[in-house]
């Protein structure tokens, strides 16, 4: 029986641990000398004020679900706190324009629609209550989900509407990160 001869000698083994843990963020400032894999965004903001969005739809109720979604996805992948306007460094004002539902597939059989996509469009502001200064600004971003309303799977209107939401509330963070 051969025995097991180690390839890697034990200086090589210690040199690729200790660049791994380096490069992927136990050094300084998260990494090495400064740069980080995680998202840059602006250390003088510290809060953000969030109210909620106005809807010139008649699909109600997606305000507050947009409103809820995007709170919770800047308190989950940024460094500020949502909190109340009077003393917030910054705020985001939206507007949701317009809920779309387009037709993406039917049944073979009667033509019923089998999957359907909606689309939720928002404009949007974001600036800073200090300076005055519009950090961020567009006029129209969207999110989209699908879903499958024919029998057997049964989706409601509802599934879509949570999946476009939660997009867009990942993209308008997106759009909070610092310029390169």
């Amino acid at each position: 029986m051969h025995a097991y001869k180690n390839r890697f000698p034990a200086s090589l083994a210690t040199f690729a641990l200790l660049a791994m843990l380096t490069l992927t963020g136990c050094g300084p400032n998260g990494g090495l000398a400064g740069y980080t894999t995680g998202e840059a965004f602006d250390e003088s903001i510290s809060t953000v004020a969030l109210p909620i969005f106005d809807n010139e739809t008649f699909y109600r109720e997606t305000e507050f679900r947009l409103s809820e979604a995007l709170a919770k996805e800047i308190e989950h992948r940024t460094p500020y706190k949502v909190t109340a306007a009077p003393g917030a460094d910054t705020i985001v004002r939206g507007t949701i324009v317009s809920v779309d539902q387009r037709l993406l597939s039917r049944t073979f059989e009667g033509g019923l629609t089998q999957e359907a996509q909606v689309i939720v469009t928002v404009t949007l502001e974001w600036k800073d209550l200090r300076s005055g200064e519009i950090i961020r600004q567009r006029s129209r971003l969207t999110g989209t989900g699908e879903y499958i309303p024919s029998r057997g799977v049964g989706e409601p209107f509802q599934v879509a509407q949570h999946e476009a939401v939660a997009e867009l509330a990942r993209e308008i963070v997106s759009l909070m990160r610092s310029d390169w």
